[in-house]
């Protein structure tokens, strides 16, 4: 029979997970650490493939800061020598790696930009050259035989690759290899991901039982949805959240987000408790306005990353350019984009999101000041929007939420 404290921990951990795997495995981890006094060693790992963070990013972070808020070792490793071979997860071509120089360049803000989550003085921070340099290449031989092709085959990105005629680098099989020694090296008990990441996780608990250690669990988390509600977040997508924009730009684009999107948003990227949100839904639920509990998650995710001084004023902002804010019942349109993913001019879109007659009497709106997105009034009729989720506004009465993916 476990205790109160090792539920409450397993309720933690298992709060918008997509898997935990396997869960009896890690009850029984929770309750030898109760018992023991012994902290269990949770490990994230992170290629600093660019140089900043969006709040997708976040989603696992979150859940590192929430166990180390439970007394667990949090490492946050950052992957300058896997960053080298490039991570295949996804992908249906080969990835090319990073140069030295790229990889040293962008670890530099990583912890940085992650400190904002985790409490550093509570973290443990790593890099994966310090134990995969020195395998050298007899090293990396031995680590190789300890995993078959068959079972790096199973891998869906690599056999749909294959079996479409596609080329596999063999650099690619090392990645999982290497991502899975890592677990080995930091002898960690529970590893986090992406459910993208899932394959490499599992790789990490077979090494482990190789080298006769206990086998990690696995807990992966979504990937967040971005702006639009539809793709994952992407800085390609255009659909993100940086977490170094500034506040009021970052306020601003949580308010955008439709009132469905933003219930998961809470789940994963709020610190507020399960209970607290569940009574803030049911409040919306019998007819409080969704827009307050918008506005109190984008004051969150603001005062995380700015301060809370900085919420209150972006919120102060949003209000003063919104000239009376945007109408709780706004139209919601959907838009293809150009041909080949290509943005689309704003004198087109607003003719067909119905708020202008024609490209060219949008046009003249914007010459009149007429126009806004997301609040800011539109002055260059060059404007064009990628995909992502706007408001687009044509005088005082006429608005229109509109996706384009």
């Amino acid at each position: 029979m476990v205790s109160d404290r090792v539920h409450e921990a397993l309720a933690v951990s298992l709060r918008g997970c997509d898997e935990l795997i396997p869960q009896d495995d890690w009850v029984k981890k929770l309750a030898r650490s109760e018992a023991t006094g012994k902290p269990l060693r949770i490990k994230l790992g992170l290629d600093p493939t660019a140089p900043d963070i969006h709040i997708g990013h976040t989603v696992v972070l979150n859940k590192m800061r929430q166990l180390q808020d439970l007394g667990h070792t949090v490492i946050f490793l950052i992957g300058d020598f896997t960053s080298m071979i490039g991570d295949p997860s996804g992908r249906n071509s080969t990835r090319p790696p990073l140069t030295r120089e790229q990889i040293e360049a962008n670890a530099q803000t990583y912890y940085k930009q992650a400190s904002l989550v985790l409490d550093p003085s509570k973290t443990e921070i790593r890099y994966n050259s310090e134990w995969s340099d020195p395998l050298g290449a007899r090293g990396m031989i031995q680590l190789a035989s300890r995993y078959t092709v068959a079972r790096m085959m199973e891998r869906n990105d690599f056999h749909d690759r294959f079996k479409a005629g596609q080329s596999i680098s063999v650099h690619e099989f090392l990645y999982p290899l290497m991502q899975g020694y890592d677990s080995v090296a930091l002898q960690s008990d529970l590893e986090l991901g992406g459910t993208d990441q899932k394959f490499n996780l599992l790789v990490g608990r077979q090494l482990q039982a190789e080298y006769g250690q206990e086998p990690q669990c696995i807990l992966t988390m979504p990937l967040l949805e971005g702006l639009d509600g539809v793709e994952k977040m992407s800085k390609s997508k255009n659909n993100y959240i940086g977490i170094s924009e500034d506040a009021n730009t970052m306020f601003a684009k949580v308010l955008s987000i439709s009132d469905v999107l933003m219930w998961r948003w809470y789940t994963l990227l709020s610190f507020q408790s399960e209970a607290q949100i569940a009574a803030l839904k049911a409040e919306v639920d019998a007819g409080r306005n969704p827009k307050d509990a918008k506005v109190a998650l984008a004051k969150e995710i603001t005062a995380r990353f700015h301060s809370a001084a900085a919420a209150d004023a972006a919120e102060q902002d949003f209000i003063n350019r919104s000239r009376g804010g945007i109408p709780d019942e706004v139209a919601e349109v959907s838009l293809a984009l150009g041909e080949g993913g290509a943005a689309i001019g704003i004198g087109a879109l607003l003719k067909s999101a119905g708020l202008a007659a024609s490209s060219g009497e949008g046009n003249r709106l914007i010459d009149g000041g007429g126009v806004r997105v997301d609040s800011s009034v539109v002055s260059d009729k060059g404007l064009k929007l990628g995909a992502g989720t706007y408001v687009l506004q044509v005088g005082k009465r006429k608005f229109a939420r509109v996706t384009l993916a």
